[in-house]
């Protein structure tokens, strides 16, 4: 029989040294698998479980402790670490590889007409929008109302600057004009997440010491979070916008692909794909999940609360979303 394993394990912290680069980087290629998405609800129920029940002290006897490692980030995979709840599938981290590599590779091969900017845009600020909702710092609601604003003003303020940098890249050259879409992305990652969490800015994030007690909410904190997150967003695209540019405007100098012209856009895929496996936790991973920031950097009415309830305390915590 297996040892029962302890029940100390602080499974509410990530199970690598999260004030690492490494130790980060460890943990957010197991929260980004792609693998992930292919678990049913039977099998994220059961982990979910098994999460529950070691917090409450129930440990099944031949649990091992990678077991419920990996029972943690299944768990983690799906749902949301403030509000709980089960996020969009398409919404979770361990989809960024699969939609974006789709995603931008169509971008990629698809950038020289308007109607096709318009739409391969159109399709990667919405699903932006979704997987900025669904990694929202906090566990406040957001209307529907505030939703559908953050959306359309997202969405066209995104898709005005690609049509923009497109019609600017008709007097470059080729080379150049394969960049117009990771231009267009950058640009738009500065306006989609603000908007799309602009309830953050104006209400703030939950801001708690290092034992998770709740001192109250900063909207300095959520500027500190959202910079973070589209500084991490604008890296992750670079080296699968970046470096196909190149490779392709090579590849299609070639005979194989003069011949086979359809092939363009599965090799584009393809280059963004493995760029995205590698780039996506590790820009996730340039900054703790878990920020922190000084109490005197708050609002003078926060850190009054803070100074009077929690005499002691120098640093809050926040969870910076993704």
């Amino acid at each position: 029989m297996a040892a029962t394993i302890s029940t100390s394990i602080n499974i509410k912290e990530p199970r690598w040294d999260q004030g690492t680069f490494v130790g980060r980087a460890k943990h957010f290629f197991t929260v980004t698998d792609p693998r992930n998405i292919l678990l049913s609800n039977k099998q994220l129920e059961k982990a979910h479980q098994i999460i529950q029940d070691y917090k409450k002290g129930v440990v099944a006897a031949d649990l091992t402790e990678d077991e419920l490692w990996r029972a943690k980030y299944v768990f983690d995979s799906a749902f949301h670490p403030d509000t709980g709840e089960k996020m969009l599938l398409i919404g979770r981290m361990s989809a960024q590889v699969p939609m974006n590599m789709t995603i931008t590779g169509c971008m990629m091969t698809f950038y020289r007409t308007t109607p096709a900017v318009l739409f391969w845009q159109w399709i990667n600020q919405s699903f932006n929008a979704i997987v900025n909702y669904t990694n929202r710092s906090g566990d406040a609601p957001i209307t529907v109302n505030q939703l559908g604003t953050a959306y359309v003003s997202a969405t066209t303020g995104a898709v005005a600057t690609a049509l923009g940098l497109n019609a600017l890249a008709k007097h470059v050259s080729p080379l150049i004009g394969r960049f117009v879409p990771f231009a267009a992305v950058a640009a738009a990652n500065c306006i989609n997440i603000p908007l799309m969490r602009q309830r953050e800015l104006k209400h703030g994030i939950p801001v708690t010491d290092e034992n998770d007690n709740r001192l109250g909410e900063s909207s300095k904190a959520a500027q500190q979070a959202i910079t973070q997150v589209v500084v991490s967003r604008i890296l992750m695209a670079s080296p699968g916008m970046a470096i196909p540019p190149f490779l392709m405007n090579s590849l299609e100098k070639k005979a194989f692909l003069k011949r086979f012209p359809w092939m363009s856009a599965p090799i584009q895929v393809g280059l963004v794909g493995f760029c995205l496996v590698f780039a996506t936790p590790l820009c996730c991973a340039l900054f703790p999940q878990k920020s922190s920031m000084a109490v005197s950097r708050l609002e003078p009415e926060l850190q009054e609360k803070i100074r009077a309830s929690h005499p002691g305390v120098e640093t809050v915590y926040f969870n910076k979303g993704l």
